[in-house]
């Protein structure tokens, strides 16, 4: 597992399947003209916290389009899941598939729920990066119960 990502580091670059109705390639190094980009990492599609949080990143996507953020979700669900959940929940923005689990290893934010069975999913994290490649905040919880303090992360991406 990798150390885990700080403000002022280098965001890993990395090549993911993208779920936006359709199936694509997505390269963090080639989308940083959208930046400031918001990276919503959560541990999996259709339970209730996780879509909590992405139904909140879609009530305030106006906002974060507003001050020129482009917003992503992360999990290690495949990208077919991913696009179920994205429909059911008429999400407009795309959700990235680390089904190989290489994002959250690169960003240091594997977590097992040993008790279920369940290892390597992402913890609950948001990163912005900037223009240049810059993480410019980085929130992490040990806690999937808890949710990013969306006013900050908006802020964050403002100010990135």
């Amino acid at each position: 597992m990798g150390v885990m990502v700080d403000e002022g580091d280098a965001a890993p670059d990395f090549t993911a399947p993208l779920a936006n109705g359709d199936i694509a390639e997505f390269t963090l190094s080639e989308n940083l003209d959208d930046a400031p980009l918001v990276l919503a990492f959560f541990p999996g599609a259709f339970t209730s916290v996780c879509s909590h949080e992405m139904n909140t990143f879609q009530d305030r996507l106006a906002d974060f389009e507003d001050v020129g953020a482009t917003v992503y979700g992360i999990s290690v669900d495949s990208p077919f899941a991913l696009n179920e959940f994205r429909d059911k929940l008429d999400l407009e923005f795309g959700l990235i598939s680390d089904a190989d689990k290489e994002i959250i290893d690169q960003y240091g934010i594997g977590m097992d729920f040993a008790d279920l069975g369940v290892h390597d999913v992402a913890k609950r994290a948001v990163f912005v990066v900037n223009g240049d490649g810059d993480v410019t905040y980085a929130w992490v919880s040990d806690d999937p119960g808890v949710e990013p303090d969306y006013d900050e992360v908006e802020s964050a991406a403002a100010d990135a």
